[in-house]
């Protein structure tokens, strides 16, 4: 069974297909629960697709609130009632009385707490506020960044542990950009968005630095559609928002929101 479900995937993902399938059959088969970290959409749509295929294991996610992109999944035999399971979640509170404060962005508080040595699938979503940052984070390190993440960017902060509760998330904030291509390739897209030529593009995307909803995607002519979300490794994130009509040139109208 294992080997029809890696044809439904790319190559980089196999290694965590079988951690995914292991959740899954040790639930089915041993009547095992297992606790994931925080996965991103592309993960947990493989973890949901392994659980519909097993008619004896259910799944429940958790992130933080509705619209989470990062969340955890507790993955369990079908007879367990999860609703009022914990999914050890925390919110780590961080604010500074610094007016620089207030300017710093998404990377620069992810960039602060991996360099304590946290493992990226501790930390769910990261919400900047207008006046601080609220980060998911499982209950297990939460004290332990409490206690050791004491500057973002150079800057003196202090933080505080809270329930999920008082979890406040922010707007996705988007750069729009009313952009006219050729075509909707990848290349071509990815490289009006951030300003470089099509053959300095194409050294992220066969390199394997490029995802297209969360997937590794190494074909720089593969077309874009509405609702596409884009990630370049170094170069951050956009999402299509619209593709309109052709001009008289025959060129496409598209709308793109980059991540701010």
């Amino acid at each position: 069974m294992k080997n029809e479900v890696y044809g439904h995937f790319h190559p980089d993902e196999r290694q965590f297909v079988d951690k995914a399938f292991e959740w899954v059959t040790n639930a089915g088969e041993y009547h095992e629960t297992k606790l994931t970290e925080f996965l991103d959409p592309r993960q947990g749509f493989i973890l949901q697709t392994l659980v519909n295929r097993h008619p004896d294991v259910i799944v429940k996610w958790e992130g933080g609130h509705a619209e989470a992109e990062r969340k955890r999944a507790l993955v369990a035999p079908d007879y367990r009632d999860l609703d009022q399971e914990d999914m050890e979640l925390k919110v780590l509170a961080i604010t500074s009385g610094e007016q620089k404060f207030l300017a710093l962005e998404h990377g620069d508080y992810m960039g602060s707490i991996l360099g304590l040595g946290v493992k990226r699938g501790k930390i769910g979503d990261i919400h900047v506020l207008d006046d601080g940052c609220h980060v998911v984070v499982a209950a297990d390190i939460a004290d332990y960044l409490a206690m050791n993440l004491t500057g973002v960017h150079r800057i003196q902060v202090s933080t505080e542990v809270l329930p999920l509760s008082a979890l406040r998330n922010s707007e996705v904030k988007l750069e729009l950009m009313d952009l006219t291509v050729a075509s909707l390739r990848l290349d071509g897209i990815a490289a009006d968005v951030t300003r470089l030529s099509r053959s300095k593009i194409l050294a992220p995307i066969k390199a394997g630095r490029v995802r297209v909803n969360w997937k590794v995607e190494e074909d720089p002519s593969c077309g874009l559609k509405d609702g596409d979300m884009v990630s370049i490794q170094g170069f951050g994130r956009f999402k299509v928002l619209e593709v309109g009509s052709l001009t008289k040139k025959g060129r496409y109208r598209v709308q793109i929101g980059k991540f701010v």
